[in-house]
């Protein structure tokens, strides 16, 4: 099972990484598989730490993969990396050891801790439709024209017929950052 959730990592530095990414059931915890390259890996070798947020708002998966980056955070309990403050759940995971593999190492981690902050109110296909453009956009350099476009368009069904605000907001940022692709202009 792939969970699509909103990674958080650091790096050495200091500074926090916030990515979508679908993590990996394994057993009683979850496997990290960033494709390279990828600051995650960087960070996640340098820091062996991470938080799993679940959050509804689709908002953040859109925002990371059209260059809206700077969602707020707050301090984990047990790991050296902050949550998102939007999180409605959380997981902070340590990493137990590491599969290399060129394309994509899997990070084993182990839960720390878990820990909810609001109630999950249920998900509207809107909602669902903007993960799924989310994770095409994550791959605009990998599939071809015709699948990606295919795909937007039966999405775009749900979020025209059930969509709120936001997720109006983060399909606008979707289908704009798939336009740039296609036309050459700049992302995000």
């Amino acid at each position: 099972m792939i969970r699509e959730t909103i990674v958080t990592t650091v790096s050495a530095a200091g500074a926090v990484h916030i990515a979508p990414l679908g993590i990996i059931a394994d057993g009683e915890g979850w496997i990290i598989a960033p494709f390279r390259p990828s600051v995650t890996i960087d960070n996640l070798r340098a820091i062996p730490f991470a938080v799993a947020n679940y959050t509804d708002d689709v908002r953040i998966f859109a925002g990371c993969l059209t260059g809206r980056k700077d969602w707020p955070t707050v301090g984990s309990d047990e790991v050296p990396v902050p949550r998102l403050g939007a999180a409605l759940a959380h997981a902070e995971l340590a990493v137990a050891r590491v599969t290399e593999d060129a394309r994509r190492p899997r990070f084993h981690c182990h839960v720390v801790r878990e820990a909810s902050h609001a109630a999950f109110r249920g998900f509207n296909r809107a909602q669902a439709a903007v993960v799924e453009a989310a994770i095409l956009v994550s791959r605009l350099h990998l599939l071809p024209r015709d699948k990606i476009e295919a795909e937007m368009a039966f999405l775009a069904t749900a979020v025209s017929k059930t969509a709120g605000p936001t997720e109006e907001q983060a399909w606008h940022w979707l289908v704009e950052r798939v336009r740039a692709h296609y036309s050459g202009g700049r992302d995000g």
